[in-house]
This record gives C-alpha cells, sequence and structure tokens, in this order.
C-alpha cells in the first residue's frame, strides 16, 4: 500500500471520542481511568481530519466554516480515494479558508448532510459559509481548484479585503 493510502485508511478509522472532540474544536481534554482529576492531557486534533457526515448538519458550519463534502456509495470507490488524497496533499492552503472536511460513503445510512444535498453516486460539494453550495462537480478535484473555487465566493472576498 502507498503511504498516502496508509495516512487516509488511518484518518477514516477514527474513532467516535476523537471524532466527538473534533466537533468540539481544535483541541479535546483528556482524563485518563486512573488520573486524579487535576492530572488532565490535552490531546490535539487534526482540524482537517476526515469528519462522518453521520450525525452533523450542515447548520452546525454556518458562518463558522466551508464544508468540502465528499460522498461516494462505498470508501472503496478509486475516485473517492484519489479526492481524499489529493486533499491531504496541501492542507495549510485549506485551512487558510477555514475548510473542514466531511465524508459520507453510506447511502444507506441517509446522513442529514446527504439528504440536503443529494448527491448521486461520487460527488464533492463545497458549501460556503453562508450556507449555499459554491461548487459540486461528480469527479475529483484538485486542491488548487477547490482554493480557486473558495476565493471567488463573495464571503471570501470580502475577508481577502479585510486582510484575513
Amino acid at each position: 500500500m502507498r503511504p498516502t493510502t496508509l495516512f487516509l485508511l488511518a484518518l477514516m478509522a477514527l474513532s467516535p471520542a476523537a471524532a466527538a472532540a473534533q466537533d468540539a474544536g481544535d483541541a479535546t481534554i483528556a482524563m485518563a481511568d486512573d488520573a486524579e482529576p487535576d492530572e488532565v492531557e490535552v490531546e490535539a486534533v487534526d482540524p482537517l481530519a476526515p469528519r462522518d457526515a453521520q450525525g452533523l448538519t450542515l447548520d452546525e458550519f454556518l458562518w463558522v466554516a466551508r464544508p468540502i463534502v465528499v460522498f461516494a456509495d462505498t470508501p472503496a470507490d478509486p475516485r473517492f480515494v484519489e479526492q481524499m488524497e489529493l486533499l491531504s496533499q496541501r492542507p495549510e492552503a485549506l485551512l487558510e479558508r477555514d475548510v473542514v472536511i466531511i465524508v459520507d460513503t453510506d447511502p444507506s445510512a441517509r446522513s442529514d448532510i446527504r439528504t440536503a444535498l443529494r448527491p448521486r453516486g461520487f460527488s464533492i460539494v463545497i458549501v460556503a459559509k453562508d450556507g449555499s453550495v459554491g461548487l459540486r462537480r461528480p469527479a475529483p478535484r484538485d486542491v488548487r481548484e477547490i482554493i480557486r473555487a473558495i476565493d471567488n465566493f463573495q464571503l471570501r472576498q470580502e475577508e481577502i479585503r479585510a486582510g484575513g
């Protein structure tokens, strides 16, 4: 297996606890079972680690982040694997644009996000901070094209003018 494939598989295998912690922010406080209450460790959480769409809604990201939602009918879809590899290549450009990556590879689960965006097969959807769909494509896109699209969003243009 290629290193990027191993990396992606590791990211997709996030435990429910890590996913829940990620929803709470960039860091979480974890306490060992045998630790005293004053012995707390801080665990860093990668803001670009893919989040499972199950249990999430687009409203959670309204005015806070720009979700990039990657849909597929199975995690084994070669287009899904390629898209996840492409997204992992330039994380700093995505972080700069307040991107959060959401994946949905189980059509039968009928997540709220899948219901709202109604994809067919593989699809990548970029949602603007105002909740509107800024880009929808049926094939993988590289980060350069994604950031170009985001930089054309009206709110992003205002952020750029304001120096952010």
